[in-house]
């Protein structure tokens, strides 16, 4: 574009996220002329001279000017491109994380304190020998316990991450009312803090891992390792924070034990409802046994198929379980298939209307008489040939993820000769 006696060109524009921004391009003397919008903008002017602005979003604003407090904060415990690099849930998830986190760092305090009496700080007729053996056998007890634990449910936690991590904070709160009380008992003291230590190894290795599957949920531009490091931030100023608090709230409870019972027990209380609220938030948009329940079964009854939200809303934190025998070549589609046919059954035998076919067929078992299980199973795979595709297509157009799944499904496969008409086919 020409301007006056000069040129300015508009080469190209950039925009930082969905943030807003200054832009600038080359001014016909030379100079620059900013723009104020959401995009920024690259001039030439000159001998081939080109002039930037500045980006925003925590990196930058106009130029010259140094970025605002608050920009830089968050910058430092935010994820870059926050809000679009992160799911929806991240930040009511993150705020009610932070609440319990304060919480089981005052509990935690509390908790320490009390061990660290039962083992004879401060007492000059405690042995440093029986306080360190004590301490051993408690590291000890908790290393088997962590490694037993992985070994046998470390391949369920990702199908109920949120069912796991609340029951891992509430084990947590369990563990530290033990380590609270053990001084009273001087002679179960290392029994208890044991115990105690076995049930915080437990809490790592579930909270661990489930913390990794939710940043899985939350990254949402393969950034799940800048989500994981920005979360470890924020958990670590509010320890510091609880830690800065424990200082002023420990010498004023210490003196008084019926004080320091009943701090415990409300930040407990705290620790437990911001856990569930912050559980509750999440919205997951892949199925597990639980959320595919939900909505088959509103399915069935209506006809239609709940949004991620409104099934991670009803969605129980405890669930039972669909045995299905998977064959060697079986993928997601087959496993969410069979998955379904599982809870179809379950279905036929529970209250509430179904469609035609299964409403007969379920008539048919309550009122004559009793039918084979395996004919009931193939009447109930016919249907499901018309059924799941229909059902399929409402997962996906609602927004679900049915290309993956967090149904409970281990590596055992079988094998089985084809009927005689697939052989024919």
């Amino acid at each position: 574009m020409a301007e006056g006696r000069g040129l300015a060109v508009t080469l190209c524009s950039e925009r930082f996220g969905s943030g807003t921004a200054r832009g600038c391009r080359a001014a016909a003397d030379g100079g620059l002329q900013w723009e104020a919008g959401a995009w920024r903008w690259w001039g030439l002017s000159g001998a081939f001279s080109v002039k930037p602005a500045g980006r925003d979003g925590g990196r930058g604003g106009t130029p010259g000017a140094a970025s605002s407090p608050l920009s830089g904060l968050l910058a430092v415990f935010l994820p870059q491109g926050f809000p679009d690099s992160v799911s929806p849930d991240y930040l009511p998830y993150q705020l009610w994380d932070s609440v319990q986190a304060f919480a089981s760092s005052l509990s935690g305090a509390l908790a320490t304190q009390a061990v660290l009496l039962g083992i004879g700080v401060g007492d000059a007729k405690a042995s440093v020998s029986a306080a360190t053996a004590t301490w051993l056998v408690k590291d000890s007890t908790g290393m088997l316990g962590r490694i037993i634990f992985a070994w046998w449910k470390g391949s369920k936690l990702d199908c109920n991450a949120k069912q796991w991590r609340l029951f891992a904070d509430i084990l947590n709160d369990v563990a530290m009312f033990l380590e609270i009380m053990a001084p009273v008992l001087p002679i179960c003291f290392t029994i208890t803090v044991c115990t105690s230590n076995l049930a915080k190894c437990i809490v790592s290795v579930a909270g661990g891992a489930t913390r990794a599957a939710l940043t899985m949920h939350q990254a949402r531009r393969n950034n799940m390792a800048d989500v994981s490091a920005k979360d470890s931030s924020q958990e670590t100023l509010v320890n510091l924070a609880g830690l800065l608090v424990s200082l002023l709230m420990l010498p004023l409870v210490s003196d008084c034990p019926s004080v320091s019972l009943g701090c415990f027990f409300f930040l407990t209380a705290l620790h437990i409802y911001a856990n569930y609220r912050a559980v509750r938030a999440l919205v997951m948009e892949t199925l597990n046994e639980g959320r595919l329940w939900l909505i088959l079964k509103h399915f069935l009854q209506k006809g239609e198929v709940l949004s991620p939200t409104s099934a991670n809303q009803m969605e129980p934190l405890w669930t039972d379980q669909v045995q299905v025998v998977l064959s060697q070549t079986a993928g997601p589609e087959t496993v969410l298939r069979a998955a379904t046919h599982g809870l179809v059954l379950g279905a036929l035998r529970g209250d509430g209307p179904l469609p035609g076919e299964l409403e007969e067929l379920r008539n048919q078992m309550w009122a004559g008489p009793e039918k084979d299980s395996w004919a009931i199973v193939k009447e109930t795979h016919q249907v499901l040939d018309k059924l799941f595709p229909k059902f399929l297509k409402g997962l996906q157009d609602a927004g679900w993820k049915t290309e993956k799944h967090q149904l409970e499904v281990d590596e055992w496969r079988a094998t089985w000769p084809l009927s005689p008409e697939k052989k024919m086919l």
